[in-house]
């Protein structure tokens, strides 16, 4: 049973609870937070919010429309386990002051509309979206940009590259450059870093299915929450993200979501499973291409469709297109398959159960926004079910053995993120169906990554640069 207002009011009293801290998602993906002592929780926080500066939190208010209010959801709440005292954790939804409306540009609200723009449509009332997020785990990170010089290091007592390093001594068993999936210990050198990061999601509610060393070298890691409904997975994937990085920390160690930190091996990304369900009835299973229903099939060529704009959201950083590069693993060709892991959209076959049947988006990495990603890849497969969009022959060849003739036929995803941008202003209109994205949520989105990111990266050079340029 979800917990009401009064419930969250109970457990303070009952387990003797000091803080409780209160969560929100800013526009590009990161959780902030303040704190109150659980004495100032009572009813009316539920009703009233409490106050914060919106001016300050990325991609919002200007200064002269500065205050907003957090409203705390007490159906998330969790124990938070890295406070020394005992603290919950709500998360919240954003509201103005003034009209009590909730705020167009709070990603958890979209996300919202969207199950509501799902159940209103009539094709379904449940969105599933299972993610499986890569990251890895260094034992140290320094990286500073400045006139006069520019670097990042990172290093891995497994890494590689530290085979011939003396480190009194240097025991071996590293994982060879994309063999890290999946030996045991001691190459697995960090199995029970990991069984900590998902006893402590266990504790917290997160159901886990699976935990494993990624292919690369250095520490790469992956861990899989069971699949649950749209907003409800988005809020799980962010406390996910915020135990994979506390648990690291507690360790010496430091655990980074960025898509693409090691030049040379494989990145991380975020696969998503995806089903639409009414009633309590899977509505993917049928008699079409890999045991999928018509409706599952045109889901997917409403994302096929899409792609070149949705990827603004799912891979959403000048990093992610140094994954999401021709002719290696990531998933770039715009096609889909059943157990072709060279697709961007795969049909997995594990299990011919109604319930199993899905779809998995392959090309979306762990550095988006959940609320927005998981939104508009919803948006557009509900635009191919309602123009019954074709997604075309499957493509069960090896792709990167495809000969050039062949590969030519094979759309591909933008080569960086201005380009995804691009394609996002040029098709929006199905993320605008049922006032889930505003043309000021896109605008603004394009916006912040424009002047906040792209711009930035393309100012300053690189090490890189140097290396190729320097004696020109």
């Amino acid at each position: 049973m979800k917990m009401t207002p009064q419930d969250v009011l109970n457990f303070i009293k009952d387990n003797d609870v000091k803080n409780v801290d209160l969560k929100f998602m800013d526009f590009p993906g990161l959780w902030q937070h303040t704190t109150k002592p659980s004495s100032e929780i009572d009813l009316s926080t539920f009703e009233e919010g409490a106050g914060f500066d919106g001016s300050s939190i990325r991609g919002w208010q200007p200064i002269h429309a500065s205050d907003m209010v957090l409203i705390p959801d007490p159906s998330t709440m969790v124990i938070d386990q890295f406070f020394e005292r005992k603290t919950i954790t709500l998360v919240c939804n954003i509201k103005d002051p003034l009209t009590h409306e909730s705020y167009s540009r709070d990603p958890r609200y979209i996300a919202q509309k969207a199950e509501a723009y799902l159940r209103s449509s009539g094709i379904g009332d449940t969105a599933f979206m299972g993610p499986e997020a890569e990251f890895f785990i260094f034992d140290d990170v320094r990286y500073d940009t400045k006139q006069g010089h520019s670097f990042y290091f990172v290093d891995s007592n497994e890494a590689q590259w530290n085979t011939g390093r003396d480190e009194k001594p240097n025991l071996g068993y590293k994982p060879r450059y994309k063999e890290g999936y999946f030996p045991v210990a001691p190459t697995d050198s960090q199995m029970n870093l990991r069984d900590r990061m998902v006893d402590m999601m266990q504790q917290s509610g997160i159901r886990i299915e699976t935990q494993h060393h990624e292919v690369a070298t250095a520490g790469q890691a992956e861990i899989d929450m069971r699949f649950s409904s749209l907003v409800d997975c988005a809020d799980k994937l962010m406390l996910f993200k915020y135990i994979v990085k506390n648990v690291a920390w507690q360790n010496g160690k430091t655990a980074t979501f960025m898509p693409k930190p090691i030049q040379g091996d494989n990145g991380s990304g975020m696969h998503v499973h995806q089903s639409i369900w009414k009633d309590g009835k899977p509505l993917f299973a049928g008699n079409e291409y890999g045991g999928l229903s018509q409706m599952a099939m045109h889901y997917i060529g409403g994302i096929l469709k899409h792609s070149k704009a949705l990827v603004a959201f799912t891979s959403p950083t000048t990093n992610s297109f140094k994954r999401l590069v021709p002719g290696f693993e990531a998933p770039v060709n715009l096609a889909y398959s059943s157990r072709n892991r060279s697709a961007s959209i795969r049909i997995p076959v594990y299990s011919s159960s109604p319930k199993a049947k899905r779809i998995e988006v392959r090309y979306p990495d762990p550095s988006c926004n959940p609320y927005l990603a998981f939104s508009a890849m919803l948006m557009a497969g509900l635009d191919g079910i309602q123009n019954k969009i074709n997604p075309g022959q499957p493509l069960d060849k090896d792709i990167y053995g495809l000969s050039p003739e062949e590969l030519a036929e094979v759309p591909s995803l933008p080569g960086s993120l201005d380009e995804a941008l691009l394609e996002l202003e040029k098709d929006h209109e199905f993320l605008l169906k049922g006032d889930v994205f505003t043309p000021d949520v896109i605008e603004t989105w394009i916006e912040y990554k424009r002047e906040k990111e792209i711009k930035p990266v393309r100012m300053t050079p690189s090490p890189m640069e140097f290396a190729l340029y320097y004696d020109i």
